[in-house]
């Protein structure tokens, strides 16, 4: 992998979840070193959160491995666009679905969209989130917490279970946790808590679709350069983001997608109820 940065130049974005457009530098994604191997070809796949950050990138390793994807997303319409730009420049199909994860309805009709638009859905990856930093828990009001849960767990259990009909056996759902599940945050309380929920979930679904031969895995990263991290810090704060970890950076998108791909693919048709850590050793020190 080429020398990734280790600071960043002081910067915030007001409007969230933040929009990879307005980053700098820009999040590296295309992981140019990774050569596909077939490993998705003709395979169909949702995204959420798939406009920027790590979703992006897993679209693009997705698209090179030969799956089509769509796209799934709030309303960060210029990212969007770029991610199916450079699906597309893989020679994969990218649709593109904008709406909010916190209404049941539009997360079945995103599904049904996906799988109407390619025939089929092989692969769901829940990676859509939403966060905001509070400095106490006393600030946090009812209504944002009320917002990252719906955002970050329901959605997950609504579009799992809207696919649930389109999945055949060999089918994969991917789910995105965080090492703050494991260590914490002390601004990012609720957060924390949908992610802690995410790996249990991922444990509990895998279990009860195993004998439907759908495997169910997560991927935890850890502090990961995206648009959500101007959009939740402050300049200071985004300056030296991730120096704390062993590896005294933060990850990039294109090292985390793989890590996707792996666990959507048929390497990893052994596994499932598990999560894989992609967080610079941050939960070993740091």
């Amino acid at each position: 992998m080429p020398d990734q940065p280790t600071a960043f130049p002081p910067q915030h974005q007001d409007e969230k979840p933040g929009r990879e457009s307005e980053m700098t530098p820009a999040p590296k994604y295309d992981a140019p070193l990774y050569r596909g191997s077939r490993k998705l070809e003709n395979k169909a796949a949702i995204i959420t959160g798939g406009d920027s950050g790590i979703g992006r990138s897993v679209a693009i390793l997705f698209a090179r491995e030969g799956a089509d994807v769509a796209i799934v997303y709030l309303n960060e319409h210029e990212d969007a666009r770029e991610t199916q730009r450079l699906v597309e420049i893989e020679g994969r199909q990218c649709e593109l679905i904008p709406g909010d994860l916190r209404d049941e309805a539009f997360c079945v009709a995103a599904v049904e969209k996906t799988h109407a638009t390619f025939g089929r859905l092989d692969v769901v990856v829940n990676n859509a989130a939403w966060q905001e930093a509070h400095e106490s828990f006393a600030d946090l009001p009812t209504e944002g917490l009320e917002r990252t849960f719906r955002t970050n767990i329901l959605a997950m259990f609504h579009v799992t279970k809207a696919a649930l009909p389109f999945l055949k056996e060999g089918a994969a759902i991917v789910n995105t946790s965080s090492v703050v599940a494991t260590k914490g945050h002390a601004l990012l309380v609720d957060y924390a808590t949908t992610k802690g929920a995410i790996v249990s979930f991922t444990k509990s679904l895998a279990a009860n679709l195993a004998k439907k031969g759908i495997r169910v895995n997560a991927v935890s990263p850890g502090p990961i350069w995206t648009p959500f991290i101007p959009s939740t810090f402050g300049p200071a704060e985004t300056a030296v983001f991730g120096q704390s970890t062993p590896m005294g950076r933060a990850g990039q998108p294109e090292e985390v997608a793989p890590a996707y791909v792996f666990l959507a693919s048929n390497d990893a048709s052994y596994i499932t109820g598990t999560e894989i850590h992609v967080d610079g050793g941050a939960l070993v020190g740091g």
